[in-house]
């Protein structure tokens, strides 16, 4: 039978195809405005009432990966009546009082608001362990789930004092503007001027660890990275993104796109050693020459993203980080098994990195990401 009965009226039928669309979206399976836009000019290529022509429109234009087929076709079965196309109505179950003697037999309970509340505790209840939850160990649509979660985040800049001043109502006596106040009034006492040193945005530096130890965090981090680069933008800070593997590439020009997909899409063409060996000691000894000496790391507060497992010399990385805390306000080691129980930091990189970090830190979850923010904020 056909999903959408040919006798009701177009909008009528758009309409069920786009429930259809939203509850497939509801599913886990991530159904954009365009997408559901293609899925009803596909059907009304192939006609809504052929059920099997329907069905394929679906799945070309609502899927965009093998884990999106088996949702779709559940949603499906579920969503269109195989007799007369209609939605098929979901059974609700009869809600049952706890204890029936608190309640009148003569009023009705006022059970909907009750299941309501409890599906909102529910939904608050899975987002909170899903925010604590390692993203490692997280499948495909727990891992669309918390691509949402991360617009949570957002970057408050550090900021630094300027060597210019600005006026201020109080501070330093500002002697220059009260003796020209006191000559405009020949000489007499006037109002004493004030001024401070002006405020503006620190730098934050993001290195991340792209190497073959770090696959399984490095979307993650790069959907991090780029949620600090828009949040800090908008407070009037600026955040500049590297990975760090075999070699070293600037990727803040990709992560600018206010898309978080199309960003780390661009980010994903221009990095050329993902999933290779870990050389931090001279990517990082690169990173000073060119861009650290004299350039974005003096007075900013420099993140490093990794797990410390150094392919290179241990001992030169040990060097390259005590020259960065030299130059950088603050350095901060972000490691994915900081926070796991059983963990201690006995990979020869983290050894040689440690004693030159000003904070080492966790970088495992969604929580763990958002302390971060709070401890660059306070630098």
């Amino acid at each position: 039978m056909s999903p959408v009965s040919t006798t009701a009226e177009p909008h009528a039928a758009d309409e069920v195809l786009l429930g259809f669309a939203r509850a497939l979206r509801a599913s886990g399976v991530a159904v954009t405005q365009d997408r559901a836009m293609g899925y009803l000019a596909a059907v009304a290529e192939v006609g809504a009432d052929d059920r099997q022509a329907t069905y394929w429109a679906g799945r070309a234009t609502l899927c965009s990966s093998p884990d999106d087929l088996a949702r779709h076709d559940q949603v499906f079965a579920a969503w269109f009546d195989t007799r007369d196309g209609l939605p098929t109505a979901r059974p609700r179950e009869a809600s049952q009082p706890a204890t029936a003697h608190m309640l009148p037999d003569t009023e009705t309970s006022g059970g909907g608001d009750d299941e309501d509340a409890e599906v909102v505790r529910a939904a608050a209840s899975a987002a909170e362990v899903l925010r604590h939850r390692d993203v490692a160990s997280l499948d495909a649509a727990e891992k669309r789930r918390l691509a949402g979660m991360f617009v949570r985040l957002s970057l408050r800049p550090p900021s630094r004092r300027t060597a210019r001043h600005r006026r201020w109502h109080r501070g330093q006596v500002d002697a220059s503007r009260t003796l020209r106040h006191s000559l405009r009034q020949m000489g007499e006492p006037g109002e004493i001027a004030w001024r401070r040193r002006g405020i503006r945005p620190r730098r934050v530096v993001l290195l991340l660890d792209v190497s073959g130890s770090m696959t399984a965090y490095a979307d993650a981090l790069l959907r991090l990275s780029h949620r600090l680069t828009q949040s800090a933008r908008a407070g009037g800070g600026t955040v500049e993104t590297f990975t760090v593997g075999t070699r070293l590439t600037h990727v803040t020009r990709a992560l600018r796109s206010p898309d978080p997909d199309r960003a780390l899409a661009a980010a994903g063409e221009v990095v050329p050693d993902w999933s290779g060996g870990t050389r931090l000691g001279e990517t990082l000894q690169v990173f000073l020459d060119r861009w650290g000496q004299r350039g974005m790391a003096r007075g900013a507060v420099v993140v490093v993203f990794s797990d410390g497992w150094e392919r290179g010399d241990a001992a030169l990385l040990g060097e390259q980080m005590a020259r960065l805390q030299r130059i950088a306000h603050r350095v901060v080691w972000v490691n994915p098994h900081r926070g796991k129980a059983g963990y201690e930091p006995l990979q020869g990189g983290v050894v040689a990195a440690l004693p030159h970090c000003d904070d080492f830190l966790a970088g495992h979850s969604l929580a763990t990401f958002a302390d971060l923010t709070e401890v660059i904020a306070r630098a």
